[in-house]
């Protein structure tokens, strides 16, 4: 029953997630979630967490949390906004800020959320294409555009930006926003939080979901001037003062926290996209340099969408968009060395059997 949708409901076409299905022995490489288990440290904070306090509302500014990322990061606690997982904290970003004249640019072939966003809330949507090797070229941007959001790297590609060539970009256009969305940074790419103090025109959005393989817990935040963070502060406080719970913010403190956990999990990752490259090269793939914790594939010989639906009935799942342009890629996201070489196998036999 539909008659007491608002008027722009039926016009909005949602973010459609990864496919999370719940097959005994099934192996997923279609969502980007990071293989091994998170820092153990950050199962035990939140497990401590767990008492009598949770009849208590958390602290609605999350003031431990914003001072240990300021601390990491050589920033002040004002220039911290922490949310309930990085898609919230862009909701609220694309409300807060991205209503300028001119409107939003963002890649066309990017994290399909933006235009998403930007049809809720009645932003002017402003895509740009990218070039022919599908690397970000930001001279494409609308020059009218009053914002520009752009993941480094790059979804669903894995290509990185140079990080200097984003803040030179912000430099050039100083009446324009500029936000990085560094979801995978962590994979290989330089973070542009280092920047916020250069210039006042730039947010860097994180998460927890992806380098501390926790997407389960829901925890992101931004980095910027504490002009830019007080925007999304006064959109978080007229929707919801307590987005972010105990447990999370226990959690996600101990994580931030362990270094060791954070540098041995990434490289193992790292290693493992770098080997699962060679070997998909070695079975006649094209593959895109990632600095993702997935890659981004095709094969000039086989249809992407029968891969993957072959794939699926091996019991693997990747991540296939119909899209012109890219309906001929796979993403596939890192998995652990067994489901690397799981994939590899089935890949072999598959390819092998249509040659016969």
């Amino acid at each position: 029953m539909k008659r007491f949708w608002n008027p722009f409901l039926s016009a909005l076409t949602p973010y459609v997630p990864g496919e999370q299905p719940r097959l005994e022995g099934l192996i997923k490489l279609n969502t980007n979630e990071n293989p091994y288990p998170p820092s153990a440290k950050a199962i035990d904070a939140m497990r401590r967490a767990l008492d009598d306090s949770l009849r208590l509302y958390p602290d609605p500014s999350g003031t431990a949390l914003k001072l240990t990322l300021a601390n990491r990061h050589g920033l002040k606690p004002e220039q911290v906004f922490i949310g309930n997982g990085s898609d919230e904290v862009l909701a609220f970003l694309f409300q807060a800020l991205m209503g300028q004249a001119g409107g939003c640019s963002y890649p066309a072939i990017s994290y399909s959320f933006y235009p998403v966003y930007c049809q809720l809330f009645g932003v002017e949507s402003k895509p740009f294409g990218l070039s022919d090797d599908f690397s970000i070229d930001l001279s494409k941007v609308d020059p009218e555009a009053g914002s520009l959001i752009l993941p480094n790297p790059n979804a669903p590609t894995g290509i990185a930006l140079a990080a200097e060539t984003i803040l030179a970009h912000a430099r050039q256009h100083p009446e324009r926003l500029v936000v990085v969305d560094e979801a995978y940074v962590d994979f290989g790419a330089m973070s542009c939080v280092g920047f916020i103090d250069q210039v006042d025109n730039l947010m860097v959005v994180q998460t927890l979901s992806k380098s501390r393989a926790l997407a389960g817990l829901r925890v992101g935040f931004s980095f910027a001037s504490a002009d830019l963070i007080e925007a999304l502060e006064r959109v978080k406080n007229s929707f919801n003062s307590y987005t972010v719970d105990r447990l999370a913010m226990a959690g996600a403190i101990a994580a931030i926290e362990d270094e060791t956990w954070f540098e041995s999990n990434r490289a193992r990752v790292i290693n493992n996209r770098e080997a699962l490259s060679d070997s998909l090269r070695s079975l006649g793939f094209v593959v895109l340099e990632s600095k993702a914790n997935f890659l981004f594939v095709r094969h000039p010989a086989h249809d992407a969408g029968g891969l993957a639906q072959s794939l699926r009935q091996e019991k693997i799942l990747v991540r296939h968009f119909a899209k012109p342009g890219i309906d001929q890629f796979l993403r596939i996201s890192i998995g652990t060395e067994d489901q690397c070489a799981a994939l590899l196998g089935a890949l072999h036999s598959l390819i092998a059997a249509e040659a016969a």
